[in-house]
């Protein structure tokens, strides 16, 4: 696994110097042709830079060791960086919206043949990473919300061409704004899903992947099992579920091969490897767990 990790963090580390030195690239080549399709995506980029060093430096965060106040370690750094990565793709499209309003009803000249060529090369760059990215082992939250700052950016880069294009052997200067505003949609709706997610986890939610209800049928359908209450089901990080229950014990049994049949049914059937269940008796007179 620690291989895994290593592999993965050399991908990424060559993944943001590509993608952090054609920014720069792009940053410059759409001052210099006064395209905003261009700065979107060099501002996009810039996000997807952002997004690879949060991404790094979470991977490393989550391998310290635990610690008496971190009881759980720091798994949760990589769900803190992929929130952050979202919010930082809404403020980028926040931005490329107010400019391209004001270019839509006053375009400024754009050299077409510069934009085009620089999307052109633009969108090898993000395919280039696309492609290093790809070959990660860890398919976490995190790492999914570099790949999708990555991929909406080489269509942010198509985009571009299409406008370079346009402006080239037409002169529709409107394309420029345009193709800012489809570009900025790409991002919100690239961002959604892994804003969304990364709340869902910071709040404690039940993965969206599972029933609660199924989970506690399945809990008492288990030979022994009176009830169960208190039952909770949330996301540690990507892929390590944790669930807590109560459960009250039906008659005489061996609580260690009952506790032995509960986790072994939620591990088989729902993927869940974090279990706590305390074991409660049932009062004989009144049907309902003892309390004390």
């Amino acid at each position: 696994m620690e291989r895994a990790y290593d592999h993965d963090r050399r991908r990424l580390t060559l993944a943001l110097g590509l993608t952090g030195s054609y920014c720069i690239v792009e940053c410059v080549g759409g001052w210099l042709t006064n395209s905003l399709a261009l700065l979107s995506d060099a501002g996009h980029m810039l996000s997807d830079v952002t997004a690879m060093a949060l991404s790094l430096f979470a991977a490393y965060v989550a391998t310290r060791p635990v610690t008496s106040q971190k009881t759980f370690g720091y798994y949760r750094a990589e769900i803190l960086a992929a929130f952050l990565n979202g919010l930082a793709l809404w403020l980028v499209a926040g931005i490329i919206f107010r400019e391209a309003y004001y270019r839509v009803f006053s375009p400024p000249e754009v050299h077409g043949q510069g934009m085009l060529l620089i999307a052109s090369i633009g969108l090898v760059v993000n395919m280039l990473t696309v492609w290093i990215l790809s070959g990660a082992h860890n398919a976490g939250l995190n790492l999914r919300g570099v790949f999708l700052h990555v991929f909406s950016d080489a269509l942010g880069s198509l985009g571009a061409m299409i406008a370079g294009a346009l402006i080239l052997w037409t002169d529709w200067r409107w394309a420029d704004p345009v193709t800012s505003i489809v570009i900025g949609i790409l991002i919100l709706l690239s961002s959604f899903s892994l804003v969304r997610e990364s709340v869902d986890i910071l709040m404690q939610a039940t993965p969206r992947h599972l029933d609660l209800a199924e989970v506690q049928r399945a809990l008492e359908a288990v030979e022994g099992v009176a009830c169960i209450h208190d039952l909770h089901v949330w996301t540690l990080t990507s892929g390590l579920f944790t669930l807590s229950a109560h459960a009250v014990v039906q008659g005489d049994c061996d609580h260690h091969v009952l506790l032995d049949a509960l986790e072994q049914n939620i591990r088989e059937r729902f993927g869940i490897d974090h279990i706590t269940i305390q074991l409660e008796p049932q009062d004989r007179q009144s049907g309902e767990p003892a309390h004390f």
